[in-house]
């Protein structure tokens, strides 16, 4: 499905039957993304599953990109859909929305997990964020991202320039704890205790900034520790978050 907004294209797709769970997939990503964790939409809800701006099939015309911009996409999404309020969970970058969502329109969401999501980029971020290419990312990843962005090589393009902006932007990703204190949705924050991105430090910012909020450190775990192997005990502990079982 797409719908015209914010001046570009915004393709979502909706997977599964009960209360709507938003799913925000990772910076590079698109939508599909879930299936990596969820071998099949978890049951008892309405997995909607966006392709942020740029990404997949959604469009982005201008080339710029913020997740402050990404996070009034997505609320006039929940806008279109009329869904004044509903659970998410969203993956390093598109934690990053989720945090501007929840800062932005505090009563949109109800309950969120945030995965590798910081509150700032530090330096060890920023550098990656400039040396980032296509070698980096190996062929087998490079033919995953051909697979998920349809729009070939000029949209590949304006994704590695997205993440080189990043290193050289302060305003976007800068949560301080007075706006992390907006926040009033219950929260789980995931953390693999060894991202080469985002010290673990900054997990236990979050957490005590975020009053409602709960902290799951992952023993080894690099960024994005809840795919592959570690997949199953994710999903275990999602859906026990989600629904209230944390309390």
């Amino acid at each position: 499905m797409v719908i015209d907004v914010n001046g570009i294209e915004l393709h979502w797709d909706e997977i599964g039957n009960g209360e709507p769970l938003l799913w925000l997939h990772g910076g590079m990503g698109c939508g599909a993304d879930w299936q990596y964790l969820f071998k099949e939409p978890p049951a008892g809800y309405r997995l909607i599953a966006p392709d942020l701006r740029g990404h997949g099939a959604s469009t982005n015309p201008s080339g710029t990109f913020t997740f402050r911009q990404c996070a009034h996409d997505m609320h006039a999404l929940l806008r279109h859909l009329n869904l004044p309020r509903v659970k998410a969970i969203g993956v390093s970058g598109d934690g990053i929305v989720l945090l501007h969502m929840a800062t932005l329109e505090p009563t949109s969401i109800e309950s969120m997990m945030i995965v590798s999501a910081p509150p700032y980029f530090p330096e060890q971020a920023r550098v990656a964020q400039r040396q980032f290419s296509e070698a980096m990312l190996g062929a087998a990843e490079m033919e995953r991202m051909r697979a998920r962005h349809t729009r070939g090589a000029p949209q590949l393009q304006q994704l590695f320039a997205m993440v080189h902006e990043m290193a050289e932007t302060y305003d976007d990703v800068n949560f301080t704890p007075p706006l992390l204190e907006k926040i009033t949705a219950e929260t789980l924050i995931v953390f693999g205790d060894r991202d080469p991105l985002y010290p673990v430090s900054l997990a236990f910012e979050l957490q005590r900034a975020i009053a409602r909020s709960h902290l799951w450190v992952v023993p080894h775990g690099g960024h994005g520790p809840v795919f592959g192997d570690r997949a199953p005990q994710f999903t275990s502990t999602a859906l026990a978050f989600l629904r209230g079982e944390w309390r």
